[in-house]
């Protein structure tokens, strides 16, 4: 019997998409510990043997998760966005917090996940731990460059209070303030005045 489009077995590209889809879908709202690799297998629709052909462990999907998390969140949403929507290298860094206010205001707001994984495990020398710190870093590495193109002074110093702002109105929106991001975009103004 000749194969079709419509009988040949899945691709193995398609089910690793699917079940890396599935884990940043139910990790980024749930957490890593919460989430079981059954839940995660039956949710892909594949079998665990699949799941363990691609990533041979939940610590090596916790990394691919992270890592697909940084390309779609810091680089494709934060940095793109707040590039786009700022004319100056200042109006750039305090767009991010209107990113964060339409973020915050949403009902599928769900936090850091670079912050939640890291508080979870709780340990830089594992290596999820520190996947999830170099992530953080990475996103300070954005804040640096803009700060450089600013002329703003001391910009690795700029950077980790900046870094500060953001993380600290996250954990404030999930608190249920809102308006954290308002908030911090206030402070971010000082924060420049401070840096000029």
């Amino acid at each position: 019997m000749a194969t079709t489009p419509a009988t040949r077995p899945e691709s193995e590209e398609s089910a690793r998409e699917r079940i890396l889809g599935t884990a940043y879908e139910l990790f980024s709202h749930r957490g890593i510990h919460d989430v079981g690799i059954d839940e995660l297998v039956e949710r892909a629709g594949v079998a665990k043997a699949t799941l363990y052909k691609h990533f041979p462990s939940k610590d090596e999907l916790v990394l691919a998760f992270l890592e697909q998390r940084e390309q779609i969140w810091t680089y494709g949403w934060v940095e793109r966005e707040a590039r786009r929507r700022g004319g100056t290298p200042e109006e750039k860094l305090l767009a991010i917090f209107d990113l964060f206010d339409e973020w915050f205001h949403r009902d599928d707001f769900e936090g850091c996940s670079f912050v939640n994984v890291l508080l979870e495990f709780g340990d830089l020398d594992h290596p999820v731990g520190r996947a999830s710190a170099d992530y953080l870093e990475n996103i300070r590495s954005v804040i640096r460059s803009l700060a450089l193109a600013a002329g703003l002074r001391d910009a690795d110093g700029f950077a980790l209070s900046w870094h500060i702002l953001m993380k600290g109105s996250i954990v404030q929106a999930a608190e249920g303030d809102r308006d954290a991001a308002k908030r911090a975009q206030a402070l971010g103004s000082l924060l420049i005045e401070q840096h000029r």
